[in-house]
């Protein structure tokens, strides 16, 4: 899940112009009258400093925008808000950044892009750093049932009607508290009303366009935004992109059989390194010890905290990104090789474990998903899709179930689907890796066929998650001409340009860390199911 990002802002509270959004189509999601009626003029930000050793010239501030923009005088709510200030000569405008989720906080986000692109391309924008509303520093904050990832949960096997019972009873107690602790936000808290919130930001900051970098489902809020305000944007980067044909329960299907290949690629890996990890130069039967430990942690959690679903959740990270490889490596080896769980509980701790400080991203994640569109209310079609889909690709295919199960519950009534296809918006941008388990490649071709115009690079071969400013010089190439001037490729067949992929990590030494330092900043602000 998305791990919430270090809260920066302060409560310097901006009121900003009221805006009303575009109702959509209910049968089709296509907008139509006037796109923003404006009742008063907006308030620029007041920034004040706010930075960070890592990120030193980070500002802050807040906005207020309606909680429900179809009544702009009515309650207000308060955005968060973070920003490094372009200093060129040459100014092209506010650059916003959202690291996905739903329900990832976009303040240091901003310091992290700031920092990762060119210099002379990043002097000409003020990048803009956001969290959503419900999200982080922005007020108010969801966080439906404390504990809920709290060890040790059922095993997320349900091998047993027993056990299906109390995977069932877990989410169900979700939404419950969902309901009686939000009930005044959750019919609020979705990507049209992120959106909105997105061109509130524009009005507050006095621009007529915005530019937009936005990874994983940040490239959803990027192409709703697109199909709301198409003449409201002028640059759009999308990594990892989302398909909007699916969102959400076809979605998370298709993320079961790719993260199933992205763990069979990291068994390979560990075969490939036999000689460090001593765990067999099969990549099947490296599996079947990872398969076989699962189901000894199923019997005895290590420390009484990891069990066979926080390991789940331990090794999931990996297939979003492959420098944590050489760590899940060494924690399975000291594991199954000489009995020591030490390591193991310590990877939990680093990649599995729920933020201390509460399930907040976990309770916008759902309340965003859950209320976009409509999910299966009848069990029996979870089960059986479910089931099907594990026949195939067990990995990760019932932990995803369950983290997903409190939609068959959810208490407020869901949205239709946005029709994302734009023939308006200027070109757009789109990377993605061909392997990536998060947001499979058919998204990034899905939104290529959907947004006329649009130009596609692809990391061949590449299986993490968020691919831009990760080190692959090929690809922020194509980012930083982009920004300059517009710059895109133009290529026949289903992609504008192909880049190679990163090496992989080799194991742990003394003296040498798996990845590149940008590559593992980057992945700890996209955090993981984003």
């Amino acid at each position: 899940m998305k791990k919430p990002a270090v809260a920066l802002c302060g409560a310097a509270v901006v009121v900003a112009g009221m805006v009303t959004g575009v109702p959509a189509d209910a049968s089709a999601g296509t907008v139509s009258g006037p796109r923003t009626a404006i009742d008063a003029p907006p308030a620029k930000p007041s920034w004040r400093k706010c930075g960070t050793s890592d990120y030193p010239t980070l500002q802050c501030a807040s906005l207020k925008v309606p909680l429900d923009h179809a009544n702009p005088r009515g309650r207000q709510i308060t955005l968060a808000l973070s920003r490094v200030p372009h200093t060129a000569k040459r100014y092209q405008g506010p650059l916003l950044v959202n690291p996905g989720g739903p329900g990832g906080s976009g303040l240091t986000l901003a310091g992290f892009v700031a920092s990762a692109l060119p210099p002379k391309v990043a002097a000409q924008y003020d990048v803009i750093g956001f969290d959503p509303r419900g999200v982080g520093a922005s007020r108010p904050a969801l966080n439906c049932r404390p504990g809920h990832f709290a060890p040790v949960r059922p095993d997320s096997l349900p091998s047993t009607p027993a056990v299906e019972k109390a995977n069932l009873d877990r989410a169900a107690a979700f939404a419950k508290a969902c309901a009686a602790k939000h009930a005044d936000l959750l019919p609020h808290i979705g990507t049209v009303s992120m959106v909105k919130d997105m061109d509130a930001i524009r009005q507050a900051l006095g621009a007529k366009k915005i530019n937009y970098f936005g990874y994983s489902y940040g490239t959803y809020l990027g192409v709703v935004y697109a199909k709301l305000y198409p003449d409201r944007v002028r640059r759009a980067v999308l990594d990892s992109v989302v398909d909007p044909t699916g969102v959400w329960y076809g979605d998370n299907i298709q993320q079961d059989h790719a993260f199933n290949d992205r763990h069979l690629a990291f068994t390979a890996w560990v075969a490939r390194h036999d000689a460090k990890y001593k765990l067999g130069t099969d990549p099947a039967k490296v599996e079947a010890k990872w398969y076989a430990m699962r189901g000894a942690l199923a019997k005895k959690p290590a420390d009484g905290r990891v069990g066979a679903s926080e390991l789940e959740d331990t090794f999931l990270p990996g297939g979003y990104y492959n420098g944590y490889w050489p760590y899940l490596a060494e924690a399975f080896a000291a594991y199954v090789n000489a009995k020591n769980d030490d390591p193991l509980v310590a990877a939990y701790e680093n990649f599995g474990a729920v933020d201390a400080a509460g399930d907040n991203g976990y309770s916008v994640y759902s309340a965003v998903q859950c209320a976009d569109v409509a999910w299966p209310r009848d069990w029996g079609q979870w089960r059986r899709d479910n089931w099907d889909t594990y026949a195939k690709a067990p990995f990760m295919t019932w932990n995803n179930a369950w983290y997903n199960a409190p939609c068959a519950f959810w208490p407020t009534s869901a949205s239709q689907p946005v029709d994302v296809s734009n023939a308006a918006a200027p070109p757009v941008l789109l990377f993605q890796a061909t392997d990536d388990a998060a947001t499979p490649y058919e998204g990034g071709v899905a939104v290529h066929r959907l947004l006329r115009g649009s130009s596609l690079v692809v990391e061949q071969g590449g299986g993490n998650h968020g691919v831009t400013l990760s080190g692959n010089t090929c690809l922020d190439k194509h980012l930083a001409a982009y920004l300059t001037d517009g710059t895109v490729p133009r290529g026949g067949g289903g992609a504008d340009a192909v880049c190679k992929r990163l090496p992989d990590p080799k194991p742990l030494t003394a003296k040498a860390a798996p990845s590149s330092s940008r590559g593992a900043a980057l992945h700890r602000l996209l955090g993981f199911r984003g």
